[in-house]
C-alpha cells in the first residue's frame, strides 16, 4: 500500500525506484541530470529516486507513495505543479507547434514584459538554461570592458569560466581557471582592496541565505562602476520570488546585467539575460550567444503566463508570509524541544534553510536522519523550504507538526552520541566544494 502524508507512516516501499535505478546504472552516466536530485542527495534505502506526478504542492513517486514538497523542484516551480493558467498557455501554444523555421512572436512578447517587470532591463536576451546566460554575460562582459578576469560568489553553473574554481574541476585548462575568483558576501573591502584595470564583471547571488547588509549591494555597484567593471546579478533564486522584478527591485538597486531562470516559467526551461542597452548591443555583432532552442515556444508561452500570474497575484507576498509561518514556526519548535542548540532555519521567508551547528555533530548524518524522518512521513525534504503558491496553510501546519514529531528523535540521536545508529539509509553525500576559500588578493598582492 502506498504512503499517504501522514505521521504513522511506515518507512515508504521505493522498490519501483531502486528497479528504475539499477537500470538507469546500466546506461546513464551519471545517472541523474541535477546534482540536486539525484541519489547523493537523498538517502539510498529510504527516499525513493523518482518522481512521476505533480499536482500543485504535492507530488507521487514511481511507487505510488504521496509527499508534500518542500524543493519545488529546486526552484523551478514558483506556482505549482500543474498549475492551471500556465499549463493551458502551453496547451495552446502546442496547438500550433513547438519550434520553429524563423522567429516567433512570443519572443517580442515576453522581452516586453519582462522590460516592465526587471528594473535594469533595457534589453532582453532569451535562452534555454541558467548556465547559459551566466556564460553569455560573462563573456558579454569582458566583450564591452576588453578585460578577462571575473570575482564570482554564489553557485553560477557547470560552464569552464566557474566550475574551475570547485573541486569538480576536471577538464578545466589551468589558463581559464586562473582567470576567475572568489569573494567573500558581503565584505566590500575585499572587493575595493582587489578590483582593478583587469576585472571585468563582478558576479554574484544577490543573496542565498544570509542577508545582504544595509547598503552593500549599493556600494558594490558603486565601486563597481568607479572601476570600470561590470556588476552582474545572478538572479536565478531572487528573480521573480523575492519580488517580480527580483533583488534589484527588492533592495532598489540596479545591476549592469542579470540572469534569471528558475522561477520564470514553473517548470519550463528558459533562461533570461538583461541588461543595459549598450552592452547588450554587443550581441548584434561582435559576440556570439545562440542556441536553437532558444525561442522554443511552450516555454515563452509558459514564461508569459507565468510572469502575468506572479503580478497579478502578487505570488512574492504570499512566498513572504507562508514562508515565514514555516521558517518561524520551526524555530519555535526548535526552542520547545530544546533543540535550538542545535538547529535553526535560517534566510528569506521565501527560500529558507535547516541548518545545523557544530554541536549537533556531523551535519550530513544529522540531515540525513532528519530527511528519512520527514520522508516517511510524506514531506519531501532535503533541508529547504522552497516556497511555491500552492503551498498552503494546510500544508504548512501538516510540515510543522511532522517536524514536532520528528525534531525529538533527532534530538535523541544526538545526545546518544551515536546518530548512524538512527538511520536506515546511506549518509548524504556533499556536492562539492570551493578549492579555495575567498581567494581574490588584494591589487599589491597580485602585482606582487
Amino acid at each position: 500500500m502506498a504512503n499517504k502524508i501522514a505521521l504513522d507512516n511506515n518507512y515508504p516501499d521505493i522498490s519501483q525506484s531502486d528497479n528504475l535505478y539499477q537500470r538507469a546504472l546500466k546506461v546513464q552516466k551519471p545517472v541523474t541530470q541535477t546534482l540536486a536530485k539525484g541519489p547523493g542527495q537523498f538517502t539510498n534505502g529510504v527516499a525513493p529516486k523518482y518522481i512521476v506526478k505533480g499536482k500543485g504542492s504535492h507530488v507521487w513517486d514511481a511507487d505510488g507513495n504521496e509527499y508534500i514538497d518542500l524543493n519545488s523542484a529546486i526552484g523551478p516551480i514558483s506556482l505549482g505543479y500543474a498549475y492551471p493558467p500556465v499549463d493551458e498557455a502551453i496547451r495552446r501554444q502546442l496547438e500550433d507547434g513547438i519550434t520553429f523555421s524563423l522567429m516567433h512572436p512570443l519572443e517580442v512578447e515576453l522581452s516586453e514584459l519582462v522590460q516592465q517587470v526587471v528594473p535594469n532591463a533595457e534589453a532582453v536576451k532569451i535562452s534555454k538554461t541558467g548556465a547559459d546566460v551566466c556564460s553569455a554575460a560573462v563573456r558579454v562582459a569582458r566583450a564591452f570592458t576588453g578585460r578577462d578576469k571575473i570575482f564570482c560568489c554564489g553557485y553560477h553553473g557547470w560552464h569552464d569560466w566557474y566550475i574551475g574554481i570547485t573541486s569538480r574541476n576536471a577538464g578545466v585548462p589551468d589558463a581559464i581557471q586562473d582567470l576567475t575568483y572568489t569573494f567573500e558576501y558581503n565584505d566590500i573591502e575585499s572587493v575595493k582592496a582587489a578590483l582593478d584595470e583587469t576585472v571585468a564583471a563582478v558576479i554574484l547571488e544577490p543573496f542565498i541565505f544570509e542577508a545582504p547588509k544595509p547598503g552593500y549591494l549599493q556600494r558594490l555597484a558603486e565601486v563597481c562602476k568607479a572601476n570600470g567593471t561590470l556588476l552582474i546579478f545572478d538572479e536565478m533564486w531572487t528573480g521573480f520570488r523575492v519580488a517580480v522584478g527580483g533583488a534589484q527591485e527588492y533592495f532598489d538597486v540596479k545591476a549592469d546585467l542579470a540572469v534569471f531562470s528558475k522561477a520564470c516559467a514553473n517548470g519550463m526551461p528558459i533562461a533570461l539575460l538583461t541588461g543595459r542597452a549598450d552592452v547588450m548591443e554587443l550581441f548584434n555583432s561582435e559576440v556570439f550567444s545562440y542556441t536553437t532552442f532558444g525561442g522554443e515556444a511552450l516555454s515563452l508561452a509558459a514564461c508569459i503566463a507565468t510572469i502575468n500570474e506572479l503580478r497579478n497575484k502578487n505570488v512574492p507576498l504570499y512566498l513572504d508570509t507562508h514562508g515565514a509561518l514555516l521558517k518561524d514556526g520551526y524555530n519555535l519548535i526548535a526552542i520547545e524541544t530544546g533543540m535550538d542548540k542545535y538547529t535553526r532555519c535560517v534566510g528569506f521567508n521565501c527560500r529558507s534553510m535547516v541548518t545545523f551547528t557544530p554541536e549537533a555533530g556531523s551535519a550530513l548524518e544529522v540531515k540525513t536522519l532528519m530527511q528519512q524522518e520527514m520522508i516517511k512521513r510524506g514531506v519531501l525534504w532535503a533541508g529547504f523550504h522552497n516556497m511555491c503558491y500552492s503551498h498552503t496553510s494546510e500544508d504548512i501546519d501538516y510540515i510543522l507538526l511532522a517536524y514536532r514529531d520528528v525534531l525529538p528523535l533527532v534530538k535523541e540521536a544526538i545526545e546518544s552520541g551515536n546518530i548512524k545508529n538512527y538511520l536506515k539509509g546511506e549518509v548524504l553525500e556533499a556536492v562539492f566544494r570551493k578549492v579555495s576559500n575567498y581567494n581574490i588578493k588584494p591589487k599589491s598582492v597580485i602585482a606582487g
